[in-house]
């Protein structure tokens, strides 16, 4: 997909990845809206880069529906949706049901709500972009998060379903699988097993959308050594749980 004239929404827009893609989309020519709950935080970014802003909360799917709505009934069809909001929870077996629930209709539900409400409408006029924010940990997992590492394997799992049902009516579709970046979701934490491989900035992040979207394709990894990483979980499964064990004595211990 070209980017140049299209309309793009960015849920999570308002710091972050999502304002990295914001600002980069809206250079390659897309006009931008930009979604968050932070609606004064999506405010400055959207007149930054000459776009919209509209506040939604992704954990309810009403906002997500009128998020649509007022898109294509007020600025245009939407070509590229940016389900890109998300959020983080540490714990293991300690982590109550409600935190679990929270996370669940975030980092999962709000991208089976976005695309219940705009596929079928894309399919009807011929196609549409999907791309979804997961993580490196919705296919490597990571030590001492165990609803981050679950909810961002549905995630995969849920962009993968949405490209294999779709893909022959006109709907293509990209998951994004970075590691560490540098957000407010990694204040604090630059020194975990996150950034084992180095933090990168939003920009570079928006970078490998550009060019996985230029050429439709369905695995962004902004950073490479996730291939690697995944080659050695295929191979041997076995020995890749024993190295990431070890790494989670390293830098987790017990939880």
């Amino acid at each position: 997909m070209d980017l140049n004239g299209k309309t793009v929404v960015i849920t999570g827009a308002a710091s972050g990845i999502g304002k990295g893609l914001g600002e980069r989309f809206s250079k390659e020519g897309a006009h931008v809206v930009c979604a968050d709950f932070d609606l004064t935080g999506a405010q400055v970014v959207a007149k930054k880069i000459g776009g919209d802003a509209i506040r939604c909360d992704v954990s309810k799917e009403s906002d997500i529906r009128e998020l649509i709505d007022v898109v294509e009934d007020t600025i245009a069809p939407i070509d590229l949706f940016c389900a890109n909001a998300g959020i983080l929870t540490f714990g293991g077996l300690d982590v109550p049901d409600t935190d679990w629930d929270r996370i669940w209709q975030i980092n999962v539900m709000s991208h089976v709500r976005a695309a219940r409400h705009l596929i079928p409408r894309m399919v009807a006029r011929g196609g549409g972009y999907m791309m979804f924010t997961a993580s490196a940990a919705g296919l490597l997992n990571i030590p001492g998060a165990a609803p981050y590492g679950v909810t961002k394997h549905a995630a995969v799992g849920f962009a993968e379903w949405i490209a294999l049902t779709y893909r022959d009516r006109g709907i293509r579709v990209s998951v994004l699988c970075p590691q560490a970046v540098r957000t407010e979701m990694m204040r604090g934490y630059e020194d975990s097993v996150a950034a084992f491989d180095g933090i990168i900035e939003p920009a570079e992040v928006a970078q490998s959308c550009i060019e996985a979207i230029s050429d439709e394709r369905f695995l962004v990894l902004p950073h490479p050594q996730v291939f690697d990483y995944m080659r050695m979980k295929i191979e041997d499964y076995d020995g890749w749980l024993s190295n990431m064990n070890k790494i989670n004595q390293r830098f987790i211990g017990d939880i």
